[in-house]
């Protein structure tokens, strides 16, 4: 009798897992993404504070979803999953990347459930599939559009901003923050591109003493004995190096019979420089911007001239300074009646603390503003920013769809309704499924409840009862622990972000949930130039 070797396929030190245990792997490493970032959801989350293993690295203290799960190393291949759709929804929509987190670890808590009675995944998938379709059309016949009444509409979007920045630092000051963030978007005229609104951000003060100031602010100085202030400017925006007038003694190696030589040559480099300096006024400025650094000669000449000749503008700075005067980034000045110059009315120096910078007011792109944004510590200032950057891509999202839906939970209930009656309706192992959809949306109300420590239980069961009997605006009341009506409340969220939170969230659960197999390829040896 011949005894069978079990066959090597792959490599020595690979690892494979197969059906149950590769299932239970995935949904293990994703459940416990979920669970990691659940407390931060709803107005009563809590932060999470996030340090690396480099010195040098900065320590995060946040509760926005997107960064924790952006910050920390996973091993897990599900869980990676997850992260990368936080980063999706993120890089869409602005908001909701716990939210589609946490409602992706649900529906996978539910699939567990059901794989473990014996549900084969793919029923479970086309279950869910009739569910998104039943909870998409709930939410878009329930979503409300005001746009054709300006007022209205920008009531709408100071509800979305207020309940947008309620999970955030800034709950405390939103009111002033929501005004804020509104004004910042509406200036941009229904464009969705936030590159015309700067944030600048200045330690010292407290959040409240944060402002939006038209313009655009550059965090530069003015160089010496140049006009400080300079009425309708004429800018050049250049990338181009100013350092010629320095003879390059260390790197080069010049033999002279005298120092008088050194001087001629001194000054051959000097005529250079002077020529190109000559060459950028010829473009009718008074003012000459440069993103790479000028040196004390060049920058004496322009003094003489009158010209106002500011250094180093970080590349951000450069870039965003061409978009917002009209002028166009230039590296050769041979052709001055091919450049585009940028204007604007007023440049001027003013002060922010204890820091100067310079103003450029009236600029050619009338939608352009900066937030300057105040705060104790850096760690406080970088927290408002990822909360108003989170605010504005939101509010940006809502102009453009122009749909709004209600908050606190109502719009989670509305669909969870939806998805029961679409359950109760259909025959077949698919209606176990579908009725888990509905049990994971549900789930997110309970969390934002247990959140705040309320009676999650108590307060889902009265917001069920309540949509059940057609009242579909009842939301959470999350400052007194009831439940109420969200429009009167002010909490409305933007439709665009809650449809990409149930489609995002249910595709990633989907693909987890398809998988019976995980292979890792056997780790590197050294000196192996494989893989």
């Amino acid at each position: 009798m011949v005894s069978l070797q079990p066959v090597q396929i792959l490599k020595q030190n690979a690892e494979e897992e197969k059906a149950e245990m590769a299932r239970m792997s995935s949904f293990i490493g994703a459940i416990a993404i979920g669970d990691l970032i659940k407390s931060t959801l709803g107005p009563k989350g809590m932060d999470k504070i996030l340090q690396s293993n480099s010195p040098n690295a900065p320590l995060i203290v946040t509760n926005d979803g997107a960064t924790i799960l952006k910050s920390i190393g996973i091993d897990n291949p599900a869980a990676k999953i997850l992260v990368d759709i936080s980063k999706v929804q993120d890089d869409e929509v602005g908001d909701g990347t716990t939210s589609v987190t946490v409602f992706a670890c649900e529906l996978l808590k539910e699939a567990e459930k059901l794989v473990g009675q014996k549900l084969h995944p793919h029923t479970i998938i086309a279950g869910w599939r009739k569910a998104i379709d039943v909870a998409v059309e709930a939410l878009t016949n329930a979503s409300e559009d005001h746009s054709d009444d300006a007022e209205r509409f920008k009531a709408d979007l100071m509800k979305i901003a207020y309940t947008t920045l309620s999970s955030k630092i800034v709950c405390q000051d939103r009111d002033k923050f929501s005004a804020l963030c509104v004004d910042a978007i509406l200036r941009l005229k229904g464009k969705s591109d936030l590159h015309a609104i700067q944030i600048i951000k200045k330690l010292g003060g407290n959040m409240n003493d944060s402002y939006l100031d038209e313009g655009f602010l550059l965090d530069k100085k003015v160089g010496v004995n140049q006009p400080k202030r300079i009425e309708n400017a004429r800018i050049l925006v250049a990338n181009t190096p100013m350092d010629t007038d320095k003879i390059k003694v260390f790197g080069s190696r010049v033999r002279v019979d005298s120092t008088a030589k050194i001087a001629e040559l001194e000054l051959a480099e000097k005529e250079k420089m002077k020529e190109k300096v000559d060459k950028i006024l010829k473009h009718d400025i008074n003012v000459f911007i440069n993103r790479q650094l000028i040196y004390n000669y060049p920058e004496q000449l322009f003094a003489d001239q009158g010209v106002m000749a500011i250094e180093h503008a970080d590349f951000e700075g450069v870039e965003r300074l061409a978009l917002v005067t009209g002028g166009e980034i230039v590296s050769t000045f041979d052709r001055p009646d091919l450049v585009k110059l940028g204007r604007c009315n007023l440049i001027e120096e003013i002060m922010i603390g204890e820091d100067k910078l310079i103003k450029f007011s009236g600029v050619a792109l009338g939608e352009a503003c900066t937030v300057v944004l105040r705060g104790a510590t850096q760690q406080i200032l970088d927290e408002v920013e990822r909360s108003l950057h989170d605010a504005l891509c939101v509010l940006s999202q809502t102009v453009k769809t122009r749909r709004t839906v209600p908050g606190g939970g109502a719009s989670e209930m509305l669909m969870a309704n939806a998805v029961c009656e679409l359950a109760a309706r259909t025959p077949g192992k698919e209606a176990v499924a579908i009725e888990a959809f509905a049990r994971a949306l549900r789930q997110l109300p309970t969390i934002i409840a247990d959140n705040a420590g309320y009676d999650s239980a108590e307060l889902v069961s009265q917001l069920r009862a309540a949509h059940t009997a057609g009242n579909y605006k009842m939301g959470l009341n999350m400052i007194e622990g009831t439940i109420g009506n969200t429009m009167e409340l002010g909490v409305l969220e933007s439709f665009q972000v809650k449809r990409q939170v149930v489609l995002s969230a249910s595709e990633a659960a989907e693909m987890i949930l398809r998988v019976d197999n995980i292979i890792k390829a056997a780790p590197r040896q050294r000196g192996d130039p494989g893989h």
